[in-house]
């Protein structure tokens, strides 16, 4: 005999940073563990520390973090929790970024622009992550950013149900923002039996979120109106779809998008809009300020999703599986 073998079996751990506590024990709650106990603190000068209150050797570990503001800290708090996990001897790092921040800076618009997205991937692969699992992306092709497996859920089902069990689908158009989301809203067209409609628009490259609507292309009159979207940051864009679709004779709209950002102006536009509701997933906490807004709001989980995800990892089973009837 010329080695040791072992009878041990696999061991799924599962940890979370402080930038979304609640979604990590949700996803947790579905997975039947807990939340690895860890001790993290910022130091005076806004250095971050990071230690696991147990032993994470030999573990397949799955460690939770949003990109939520500040994003910027929790984004260096992920990447020193991926290097504690990797000087623990942990077996393997699988990454959970519900909301994947610099999502929008995939390419370069114009000369002397970084590509920020790879950035992000390149650093998480560094630190020792080897697997990177997210929610809908802002665009498909960040997944080959990363050198290593992206397992890449969709939260169109969660969304697209909730919104054909509440509307009359035979009234229903889904619209699509912008170009870019038009292959999106063809798969939200495919499950609920809907019609297409796209809003045309021109950005201001010199203003950041400025955007200007031109026309509605397709029929809308008399119809209820599902905008998707992936994210909604300051609201500009997708309140600007709304009166367009509302001044083209619209009966009502409702605006779906998986990451609730809401920063700046984003609570007064959502409280001041037309829209009847806007309907997020809490890959993001919803902020604080947009209480007074509360009533138009409504956030579905996306933790079963995550869970599920998780447990064919763990498991080496298809995570494509849990989107095959798409």
């Amino acid at each position: 005999m010329t080695g040791i073998k072992t009878t041990g079996e696999k061991k799924l751990m599962f940890f979370s940073g402080r930038a979304h506590p609640e979604l990590a024990e949700e996803v947790a709650h579905q997975l039947g563990v807990g939340v690895v106990p860890t001790k993290a603190f910022d130091f005076a000068n806004g250095e971050i520390y990071v230690r696991y209150q147990e032993s994470a050797r030999g573990a397949d570990c799955f460690l939770i973090q949003s990109h939520t503001a500040p994003i910027n800290k929790w984004i260096m708090e992920q990447l020193i929790m991926i290097d504690a996990l990797k000087r623990a001897s942990a077996r393997s790092i699988t990454v959970i970024v519900p909301f994947y921040g610099y999502a929008r800076q995939d390419k370069k618009h114009r000369g002397r622009e970084p590509i920020s997205a790879r950035l992000i991937a390149d650093m998480m692969k560094t630190a020792g992550a080897d697997r990177l699992l997210t929610v809908d992306l802002h665009t498909d092709q960040i997944q080959g950013f990363f050198d290593g497996p992206v397992d890449h859920l969709f939260a169109l089902p969660l969304l697209a149900d909730y919104v054909g069990e509440k509307v009359d689908r035979d009234k229903l158009t889904v619209v699509s923002p912008d170009a870019g989301r038009v292959r999106v809203a063809d798969r939200w067209c495919d499950r609920l039996g809907a019609p297409l409609a796209i809003v045309h628009k021109r950005r201001d490259k010199d203003v950041a979120n400025q955007v200007t609507v031109h026309e509605v292309v397709g029929e809308v009159e008399g119809r209820v109106c599902v905008l998707v979207d992936d994210m909604i940051d300051t609201g500009g864009t997708i309140c600007a779809a709304a009166d367009a679709l509302f001044a083209h004779g619209a009966e009502d709209v409702i605006v779906t998008a998986t990451h609730g950002v809401l920063s700046g102006p984003a609570a007064d536009r959502l409280k001041n809009s037309r829209v009847s509701e806007f309907v997020f997933t809490n890959t993001l906490p919803t902020p604080g300020e947009l209480s007074d807004a509360l009533d138009k709001i409504k956030v579905l989980s996306i933790a079963p999703t995550i869970a599920s995800a998780v447990r064919e990892v763990f498991e080496d089973g298809s995570v494509t599986s849990l989107f095959d009837e798409q």
